[in-house]
């Protein structure tokens, strides 16, 4: 793991051949290992776990512990004492909806290769000031979809700046962004339906994951 926070190669290569990090969130740690080893079984192996309830935190250590060969990322990383107990947590990655300087410098303290949120030129920037190479773009569609990344990105694409997108990605759009050759993967919110994890219908996630993967063989 690097020991600045700046995202290795061997992570920027499984991102990239993943192409699809599911987001999501887990109302329990079992549940979110269920989820996990769900995603897994359809040869999704990438993973966004957001801290957006109380049992966040514990259920990255568990799916950590208990689903071999995923990528743990964590989302919503938005205070220095998360980017430090994620990684304790045993996250590979993090990141951001937004840039926070502090949020930044921790996760560099701790070792977490982060991912700050990215929406404009001057947060590009500021990313780039504070050492990070690879960002969040976020909302995506909301802030304008491709035509707007690729207009953000233009200035910046002789520093190699890579992004990843989340926010209004889907089934339909997820190819087009990833035919940039500076997008390294999506954010694949929409993969784990909240319906399919209140029925318990881990099959399901595996079947709807399957899907994305079948439709992503076209890339390659």
């Amino acid at each position: 793991m690097a020991a600045d926070g700046i995202f290795p190669k061997d992570i920027l290569d499984r991102l990239r051949a993943s192409k699809v990090v599911a987001g999501f969130s887990a109302e329990t740690p079992e549940e979110g290992v269920k989820i996990a080893q769900a995603l897994v079984a359809s040869g999704i192996d990438a993973i966004e776990l957001t801290l957006r309830t109380d049992t966040g935190l514990e259920a990255v250590k568990e799916i950590a512990a208990k689903v071999p060969g995923v990528l743990v990322g964590v989302g919503t990383i938005i205070t220095p004492e998360q980017a430090h107990a994620v990684k304790a947590a045993g996250a590979h990655f993090g990141v951001a909806p937004g840039l926070n300087g502090r949020v930044i410098r921790a996760a560099q303290e701790a070792g977490l290769p982060f991912a700050p949120g990215i929406a404009t030129p001057s947060e590009i920037e500021a990313a780039l000031e504070l050492g990070c190479r690879l960002v969040k773009f976020f909302p995506a569609e909301g802030c304008g979809g491709i035509k707007y990344l690729a207009a953000i990105a233009a200035p910046y694409a002789h520093l190699g700046m890579q992004y990843f997108p989340l926010g209004g990605v889907n089934a339909e759009n997820m190819c087009q962004y990833l035919a940039r050759s500076d997008v390294l993967a999506v954010g694949g919110s929409w993969i784990v339906s909240k319906k399919l994890v209140e029925r318990k219908d881990w099959a399901g996630i595996t079947s709807r994951a399957a899907e994305v993967r079948a439709a992503l063989h076209a890339l390659e």
